[in-house]
């Protein structure tokens, strides 16, 4: 194990929880905020994202799907952190269902904090909808779930963090498209 990977990694998850804490503090969740991601810390997805580290510029999950075919940090990870669409994923299911608000709302902090951390100093407001703009085709969940993301990082684009990162307007925008 590369010691520069260990605590390269262990500062990027680091950030990315601050941020999120951050994020989650002013969406009026802070204990959603305060506990998410800790199975990042769980041996299964630690030594693994470490051993595939990439300098905290983007997640190693996909040189590990590179490289081994497969993320076994990612699988652990998705079944256990209900803010992921994949989480909620049946593949039997007619319709994928609609991720509860909570956990949308802290889905959409933790979106956001990952460009802000993967992206540093390079991070604009603009910058989330042109990710999920190329990254949509590849996500399996409700349409409405994928409409809901779509307008927040429109406005988040239009408004920046103050003003679209609140629990109220998230609120409205959840309601406005999935209920």
């Amino acid at each position: 194990m590369n010691i520069k990977n260990f605590f390269g990694h262990l500062r990027t998850v680091t950030k990315h929880k601050w941020e999120v804490f951050k994020l989650a503090t002013r969406a009026g969740i802070p204990i959603r905020g305060l506990l998410h991601d800790m199975s990042k810390f769980t041996p299964t997805e630690f030594f693994e994202s470490v051993k595939y580290y990439q300098g905290g510029i983007k997640s190693p999950i996909p040189v590990a799907r590179d490289i081994k075919g497969y993320s076994s940090a990612w699988l652990h990870h998705k079944g256990r952190n209900k803010h992921h669409f994949e989480y909620w994923y049946d593949a039997r299911a007619k319709e994928q269902p609609i991720i509860p608000f909570k956990y949308s709302l802290e889905m959409i902090c933790d979106m956001v904090a990952a460009g802000i951390t993967y992206k540093g100093k390079k991070w604009y407001s603009g910058y989330q909808l042109e990710y999920w703009n190329r990254e949509e085709k590849g996500i399996i969940a409700n349409e409405k779930m994928k409409n809901f993301c779509r307008e927040v990082f429109t406005e988040l684009k239009e408004k920046g963090v103050n003003q679209t990162i609140t629990n109220k307007n998230i609120r409205r925008i959840y309601d406005k498209n999935c209920k």
